[in-house]
């Protein structure tokens, strides 16, 4: 994909690939697949260096103008949200093992980071692990599984209300405006809360409950620790608002946070949310074909360096979840090369994407081996 296009039939003449996992290891040089530590904490150093260059100059906010101070929270909140987001990339790599070859590095690493940002790491590390494992597959994947067309109460009888189904409102472009906003700012709590976007059978279980569904018996005491990683970082929040003041909390930490929100929810939903990526049925899915079902995107370079490549190299990262994101970008090449028509490459705005696959992506089939995203105005498949 060389930027966005309208989708009539997405399905027409698709096949699905059939690559091998040693194929596609075998066309990327072995030394992308190489962890090296000491790298990889230096990124973790550049970006808390950011965090506190950030924070030290927003000290100096109330020494500006009147009339400059708004703008310059502003400018404050959105650059401290992607270097607080970078941050929670390097985590989500130590989730992967992709930062060191030592597991307890990357579970202290992953732990100590992504508690720093209200996540539960080892709840996540799990959920986010069975997605990899079942990337886009209709009963397998855990985040962002499609509605199908009963589901939605579009066919047959509703079993979701009539104003949350094929109504003229729903196709505004203000719905779906709307439906960004809400997306992007409590998307991600909603997931951890009450693993929204997640698969029927989990709906409404909690990342920090011990016993949800989501996790296993002898899981317990892990979902406990990541527990302890948030409460800690709560406490500290706490303090830091008896100490300083409220107000300090939520201009240096929580609004930043709300940005974080955004740039995960939108990053995660754009990365397999598109007209053209296919969900697969049991009888026709396969690791491959999966992780295959990925969209990389161009951010700019800026973004682009600043969330260490998580948008725009992610095919790679799908395909082996384990190489670091230092080397993902030469993989990305061989890979390109190797998958052909089966790479998948964006570089619309990402703010008109989301709004565009919001609107375009809202339900899938019932039946059928290979499903593509529909809407309410997109014909029936034959």
């Amino acid at each position: 994909m060389g930027g966005k296009q309208t989708i009539v039939d997405p399905e027409k003449d698709f096949e699905p690939p059939n690559f091998t996992i040693k194929e596609l290891r075998d066309c990327v040089p072995k030394h992308c697949f190489e962890r090296d530590t000491m790298r990889s904490f230096s990124y973790v150093a550049y970006d808390i260096l950011g965090v506190i260059a950030l924070a030290t100059c927003a000290t100096y906010i109330h020494q500006l103008p009147l009339f400059l101070r708004a703008p310059a929270w502003i400018a404050y909140w959105i650059a401290q949200g992607v270097v607080c987001t970078g941050l929670w990339v390097i985590a989500h790599e130590c989730g992967h093992g992709a930062f060191s070859d030592s597991k307890a590095i990357n579970d202290a690493t992953g732990w100590v980071l992504h508690s720093a940002l209200l996540v539960p790491y080892y709840a996540w590390r799990h959920t986010h692990s069975q997605h990899h494992k079942g990337t886009n597959s209709m009963t397998r994947d855990e985040v962002f599984v499609p509605r199908t067309k009963s589901y939605r109460g579009l066919q047959g009888k509703p079993s979701t209300p009539a104003w949350r189904t094929d109504t003229l409102f729903e196709e505004t472009p203000l719905y779906h405006i709307y439906l960004s906003i809400g997306q992007s700012l409590v998307g991600w709590p909603a997931y951890l809360y009450r693993n929204a976007s997640g698969p029927k059978y989990a709906r409404g279980a909690s990342h920090f409950n011990p016993n949800a569904v989501l996790f296993r018996p002898d899981q317990f005491w892990q979902i406990v620790i990541s527990n302890v990683g948030v409460l800690l970082t709560v406490l500290v929040l706490t303090y830091s608002a008896w100490v300083f003041s409220t107000a300090s909390v939520f201009f240096y930490y929580l609004v930043p946070y709300l940005f974080v929100n955004f740039w995960l929810v939108t990053i995660t939903f754009l990365q397999h949310t598109d007209p053209v990526v296919p969900h697969y049925a049991d009888d026709s899915w396969n690791f491959v074909r999966g992780a295959l079902c990925t969209v990389d995107r161009d951010y700019g370079w800026v973004l682009n360096t600043m969330l260490h490549h998580i948008q725009d190299t992610h095919v790679a990262h799908h395909v082996f979840s384990q190489m670091p994101h230092y080397h993902a970008e030469e993989a990305t090449r061989h890979l390109k090369k190797k998958l052909g028509k089966y790479y998948y490459y964006d570089r619309t705005n990402f703010l008109y994407a989301l709004y565009h696959n919001l609107r375009h992506c809202q339900f899938v089939e019932d039946s059928g081996s290979v499903l593509f995203f529909r809407n309410t105005s997109t014909p029936a498949a034959n």
